[in-house]
């Protein structure tokens, strides 16, 4: 008796499946997006408004979008636990947004991990002093502001808003970015971010992350860093 195989994606590789799925949906919560913005980032990212209609593919790239808006993944698909504290999730995140940014090639924990260990000569970053996890800061910094984000922050600015401020700046040298690139963005995403919030500064600087890397390297580029 020859059985059928069906390529519906809701019964394709279901354990892996499940886990992914429970993985967008625990993205979408950590990060705050409401309904209207998931759907948007959805079909953008996989062709379908809705997780229940991706394949395993589809949620992969799905997690891997989220992932570069900020999301920490759990259970099996989690990150390297990098250690150190608050510094070295500071310095993921800079991490990340250089990315984002296309100052670098590669946004993972493992190329982080190799770049401090250049940098610092330790062998995990959990390992780094405090003094190390400063310079490893300033290391970042300094290869965002030759990329034009600038890191330059007054003190006396209250934490919150000194984060804002960063965010608003990396959009701002993406777009800076697309527009030498002779493809200027448009729309919303280039208007007035005055009245932004921290997370839609943080969709803003994912969606334009797509545009800004599939453009070609700009000379000077650090790109491995």
């Amino acid at each position: 008796m020859k059985l059928a195989v069906s390529n519906h994606p809701q019964q394709v590789g279901s354990a892996p499946r499940q886990a992914l799925l429970a993985q967008v949906h625990i993205a979408r919560k950590q990060l705050a997006i409401d309904d209207d913005d998931y759907r948007e980032i959805m079909q953008r990212v996989t062709g379908h408004s809705s997780a229940k209609e991706c394949s395993v593919g589809e949620l992969r790239a799905a997690v891997s979008n989220f992932e570069r808006m900020g999301f920490r993944p759990t259970g099996a698909t989690r990150h390297r636990d990098l250690g150190g504290g608050t510094t070295i999730r500071k310095a993921r995140a800079m991490w990340i947004s250089l990315y984002q940014l296309g100052a670098i090639d590669d946004g993972s924990d493992a190329a982080l991990e190799a770049f401090g260990k250049r940098q610092l000569h330790v062998d995990r970053l959990r390992w780094a002093s405090d003094r190390d996890g400063f310079r490893l800061i300033e290391a970042l910094k300094a290869i965002a502001d030759r990329h034009g984000w600038e890191q330059r922050v007054s003190s006396r600015l209250p934490a919150a808003d000194r984060i804002r401020l960063l965010k608003d700046r990396l959009v701002g040298a993406q777009l800076a970015r697309l527009a030498r690139a002779g493809v200027p963005a448009t729309g919303l995403i280039a208007g007035d971010r005055a009245s932004w919030s921290e997370k839609r500064l943080e969709r803003a600087a994912a969606e334009l992350a797509d545009r800004v890397r599939s453009l070609p390297r700009e000379s000077g580029a650090d790109g491995g860093a």
